[in-house]
């Protein structure tokens, strides 16, 4: 499937000069939307996962769907105070300055292997600082999903010790 036809290009949007990427096309249409999902996770059906982890926001759209075909537990991963119970926290670098995610300390066990899942690749700060906080816990990592992958901006790079999936990939 051309699961590229289906993501719509916003140009500056949020600010001049940027081409977002956006799903909500995508994820309106049933049948591209489940087959995605299946994409998504095809590679490391053979990894016994046993938790999924969603990186805030759209993270969780596409984390949660493949949690439920695949009858496993879905971690969600969010920026700082949106978790209500004591976290573990994680900082990473923008471009200009630091930011940071969390994840609930009790969300991720010794014995659990992860997969981690984001809508969007683009510099792999996120997806890094994810990393970190899975193996904090104790988790094992079998890979790294996205929908979308902004190729020139070596995200890829940051992440090169795991598996990495992405469906649909733009040179910007």
């Amino acid at each position: 499937m051309n699961f590229e036809s289906y993501i719509r290009n916003v140009p500056d949007f949020p600010v001049q000069g940027i081409q977002f990427k956006d799903i909500t096309t995508l994820l309106k249409e049933p049948e591209v939307f489940s087959t995605a999902v299946d994409h998504l996770y095809a590679p490391f059906r053979s990894h016994d996962i046993s938790k999924i982890v969603g990186i805030e926001s759209r993270g969780f759209i596409f984390g949660a769907a493949m949690a439920y075909k695949l009858n496993i537990g879905f971690v969600p991963v969010r920026k700082p105070g949106k978790l209500p119970a004591e976290t573990l926290s994680e900082e990473y670098l923008l471009e200009y300055g630091k930011d940071s995610v969390e994840i609930h300390l009790d969300a991720v066990r010794r014995t659990d292997r992860v997969l981690i899942v984001d809508d969007l690749l683009a510099t792999g700060g996120t997806a890094s600082a994810t990393c970190r906080l899975v193996e904090r816990l104790g988790g094992k990592i079998v890979g790294l999903s996205f929908l979308i992958e902004l190729t020139d901006l070596k995200g890829r790079e940051k992440l090169k010790e795991y598996e990495i999936q992405s469906l649909i990939r733009y040179k910007i």
